[in-house]
């Protein structure tokens, strides 16, 4: 096995396994992993369990528990560990333990941090391996590419739902796929390792269509549910809510295509099919199919806005998603009125402008600001 990754040791079976499967390499890539949270754990972890020697970079508490314990990944209901994962506390060490460099860096940071990340790597620049942005948004590829350049920046994106355990312990909830755009020198043989390492990844032709499409699965019931603390089934289940969501991605929509950019079926996620209700059915028709489709499948746990705001971690993505929406529709001069608002009234919540029960279970009271502000 390939240094770096550890021992495989299969430990459980759950009782409805999802099929993964992991090949070992004969031509293994040398990746640099910036953190091992759910989804740095996930693809890195995977990728080391396939054979690639992979090198995570996380802050100096985390990688001392980590090298001590390794990595769980608990994949198709069985549990593997990467029992001696090579960790380093910051660049430098990356770089002076692996003289010969790296082949390509996994880029899976908060996009409110991507700037500060960004200006991070300057000093490496010339050593630098090109970057695969796994990060939700649509604008970090650009931050990232005023800095390192932008033949050095792949966007990607993750479909499949990964829980997180704890520090470098995850489970795959729902395999989907990894989504990497083609064009690039790497771009072949990173979907070859990441398929080798059962992630199911596909390459696109255009990034920009890619991270849009994902975008727009992101902003399902993501900021309703922060603002009003309800439930994604809560939020299908009330038809005025239902209606507030459909109206914030036919927004994105209209953005998106004066953008030039078209919805693609991303891996595992047909959403062209969820364009194509929103855009003709009637909102009674479409409720329950997003009930199921997004509020069942999400069961009792939240999304990604509603952690943020609620574990106070006093920063929200909102402003890279909603709010990318409404930037970019007024740069062209396109209404994102809904977009614009849940934007304005998740940071005001995040940033303790206003309290954080504002709203909560208050539909009504949320429908109500909208539309006024929306006039």
């Amino acid at each position: 096995m390939a240094p770096g990754s550890g021992d495989v040791k299969v430990i459980m079976a759950a009782a409805q396994p999802q099929p993964v499967r992991l090949t070992q390499t004969s031509h293994p890539l040398r990746i640099l992993c910036f953190g091992a949270g759910a989804i740095g754990t996930y693809i890195g972890g995977s990728l080391a369990l396939a054979g690639h020697p992979v090198v995570f970079l996380e802050r100096p508490g985390v990688a001392g528990l980590l090298r001590e314990k390794g990595l769980k990944l608990v994949l198709g209901g069985i549990e593997y560990r990467v029992a001696s994962p090579q960790i380093v506390e910051s660049l430098a060490e990356a770089f002076a333990n692996n003289p010969i460099g790296f082949d390509a860096a996994l880029v899976a940071v908060k996009s409110f941090d991507t700037a500060d990340f960004a200006e991070a790597l300057r000093p490496y620049l010339d050593i630098l391996p090109p970057l695969l942005s796994l990060q939700n948004g649509v604008d970090n590829e650009e931050v990232l590419a005023r800095v390192v350049g932008k033949e050095q920046v792949i966007a990607g994106t993750v479909t499949s739902a990964i829980g997180r355990l704890g520090p470098g312990e995850i489970v795959l909830e729902r395999l989907r796929g990894v989504g990497v755009t083609g064009g690039y020198p790497l771009s072949t043989s990173l979907v070859g390792a990441l398929n080798e390492a059962g992630l199911n990844a596909q390459m696109y032709a255009n990034g920009g269509s890619l991270k849009w499409s994902k975008m727009l699965t992101n902003l399902l019931a993501n900021a309703t549910s922060a603002i009003l603390d309800m439930t994604p089934a809560e939020i299908y289940a009330h038809p005025g809510l239902v209606r507030l969501e459909i109206q914030q991605i036919k927004e994105a929509l209209h953005v998106m295509g004066g953008l030039g950019f078209s919805p693609v079926d991303l891996p595992g996620t047909p959403v062209k099919m969820l364009v194509w209700g929103i855009q003709w059915l009637p909102a009674p028709l479409l409720r329950p199919l997003l009930q199921k489709a997004i509020g069942g499948g999400r069961g009792g746990k939240m999304p990604s806005f509603h952690i943020d705001l609620h574990q106070g971690r006093g920063e929200s993505e909102v402003r890279y998603l909603n709010g990318a929406v409404a930037r970019h529709g007024g740069a062209s001069g396109i209404a994102a009125p809904v977009n614009r608002q849940l934007t304005e009234i998740l940071e005001e919540l995040t940033q303790g402008k206003i309290p954080i029960d504002t709203y909560r279970h208050a539909p009504r009271k949320l429908l109500a600001v909208i539309q006024t502000n929306s006039k």
